[in-house]
């Protein structure tokens, strides 16, 4: 039975992640051995990790100073009183954090943003409950990241049924964090042309445009945007946001940069360790490592973010051996300009652990595996691993699609797995004439009358026969052109249940893909307002790595 509230059905289901690890952490944890420092499934675990926090955390940040710089960052966001309010309550030592993040994708990105907020904060209250103390959810945006290609667009469905793409072009081509990256007035407005373009005409489409563009009038990069309508979202929901490359923060986090670099080479040992244990526990690497990795960017003076590797010499260079640092430099740089530091996938944890008191950090499938190569780092920095607790995963059927699929006698799984050989399934129950069948008893037919007389010529002359073989060929050929016609003829026919059926696929799995890594909430906005995405946040869901279908 479906879990409802107002006009949302919940229905949860196991769906396998890709992922052997993180299927295993979700669903069989003993079978991870030692990769991770917490069971998320047992409340014990919970109470420990606070315990931990409140009695054995040595390093941290200051958290008045921290507080400082996620107060100048959401002000500028335009974040509402609530998230300046759980701000506020950073400054205190009893209060605890739930963290997790994405890169700043353009209009937020794909749905499976807008789910990773959702499941913060629904677990920072639900956590803030059980312990009996503030916990507050902090949403990292990854504005460090340089890979411009993977956040510079989003998906949608157009009319016709095939998958667009709103997207905008890198203003000058250096491989620079996203939050240095400024995009022209141009750019931003044919944006905004392009996705009021994509929506159908609703009641609630003017409002949702015009909050848009108000959110890309006082914007200058894909990080602002992201934040100030990740702000509109949940800010009042108390949602606090950082930007990891925000040079406040950076400031914050020079001790904890030192300390990487003093310690890269044990650092990256560990992990390296890790690797080997995760390979023997019969699991395959998520992320690349390298034996002589930095597991950290520098930006050069014209700003370029580039990974560092360790030299024989004790210094660091680029890939290519060609751009040198030496250690004191970087030293230098941690104590004096921070900001010209920046981590990699790896280092990315150890920082948050260093920030925040992180009861828990929430995760999507691909990042659980790779930080089962961390545990080791942790320990060596005298930390502890969070607790790993997955995202929430939905996928939206809207009523029109869950009507069809029940027209149909579609299952989700049946969508999601066997969708096209259903279609077919289905298409031949609507051949009334058996054309597969029929013409291949014609063929059968005229082969069984046709061979026998080649042969027979072929006893007048050898070369009759070969010229029979090939008109038979060629006859056989014209009676399957006509078969194709009346296939054809048959699906022109029945172009509307087919259409039924594209739509379908399209809406709930495109390409194949899970609907949150595709669409953007957008179009879930402008059809159904944000009562939808309120309603999420209430309904009595567990946060247990299930994948929940929301009927609208």
């Amino acid at each position: 039975m479906g879990k409802v509230a107002g006009n949302v059905r919940l229905e949860a289901i196991q769906w396998e992640s890709g992922q052997p690890l993180t299927d295993d952490y979700v669903s069989r944890f003993e079978k991870t051995g030692e990769l991770y420092d917490y069971n998320p499934w047992e409340w014990e675990s919970w109470r420990a990790r606070a315990s931990w926090l409140d009695q054995e955390r040595v390093t941290g940040a200051d958290r008045q100073r921290l507080a400082d710089a996620l107060r100048r960052f959401n002000e500028r966001a335009g974040n509402a009183g609530e998230a300046m309010d759980a701000i506020e309550r950073l400054r205190d030592e009893r209060t605890l954090c739930v963290v997790g993040g994405q890169q700043a994708s353009l209009f937020t990105g794909p749905l499976l943003v807008i789910y990773k907020a959702v499941t913060l904060l629904r677990l920072a209250k639900e956590a803030s409950g059980k312990l009996n103390r503030p916990v507050v959810p902090v949403f990292w945006i990854a504005g460090e990241d340089h890979d411009f290609d993977e956040v510079n667009h989003v998906n949608y469905l157009t009319p016709n049924l095939q998958v667009d793409k709103i997207k905008v072009e890198h203003p000058t081509g250096l491989r620079t964090s996203v939050s240095r990256t400024k995009l022209g007035r141009q750019q931003w407005e044919d944006a905004l042309r392009q996705l009021e373009q994509s929506l159908m005409t609703t009641e609630f489409k003017d409002e949702l445009v015009q909050s848009f563009r108000a959110a890309v009038e006082d914007s200058a990069t894909l990080v602002d945007l992201f934040a100030r309508l990740m702000a509109r979202l949940f800010g009042s929901q108390g949602l606090v946001l950082l930007d990891s490359d925000d040079p406040a923060l950076r400031k914050v986090e020079g001790s904890m940069f030192r300390t990487l670099i003093e310690q890269n080479g044990e650092l990256n040992e560990a992990f390296l360790q890790n690797r080997d244990q995760l390979i023997a526990c019969g699991y395959q690497p998520q992320a690349e490592l390298h034996t002589n990795a930095a597991n950290l960017f520098v930006y050069d003076e014209e700003g370029e973010r580039i990974l560092l590797y360790a030299d024989d010499s004790g210094g660091f260079t680029d890939r290519k051996g060609v751009r040198r640092f030496s250690r004191e430099r970087l030293l230098d740089w941690a104590d004096t300009a921070p900001e010209r530091l920046s981590n990699n996938v790896m280092t990315r944890p150890l920082m948050q652990e260093f920030l925040f008191p992180v009861l828990a950090t929430v995760l999507g499938p691909a990042e659980i595996a790779y930080w089962g190569l961390t545990r080791k780092a942790f320990h060596l920095l005298g930390m502890r691993m969070p607790l790993l607790v997955p995202r929430l995963g939905f996928t939206i059927v809207e009523g029109t699609v869950h009507k069809n699929m029940q027209k149909y006698g579609l299952t989700f799984e049946d969508v999601v797995l066997r969708l096209e050989e259903k279609q077919q399934e289905w298409l031949r129950a609507q051949d009334r004439l058996q054309l597969k069948a029929r013409f291949g008893e014609v063929k059968e037919q005229f082969r069984s009358g046709y061979e026998p007389l080649i042969a027979a010529i072929s006893g007048i002359n050898p070369g009759l026969g070969k010229l029979g073989e090939t008109n038979l060929g060629k006859i056989i050929e014209q009676i399957e052109f006509l078969q194709h016609k009346a296939e054809d003829g048959l699906r022109s026919q029945n172009e509307s249940g087919l259409r039924h059926f594209q739509r379908i696929g399209l809406t709930i799995a495109p390409g194949g893909k899970p609907q949150e890594r595709v669409y953007n909430i957008s179009a879930y906005l402008n059809k159904y307002g944000d009562g939808w995405l309120k309603e999420l946040l209430e309904l009595p869901v567990t946060i247990d790595g299930k994948h929940y279908i929301c009927y609208m």
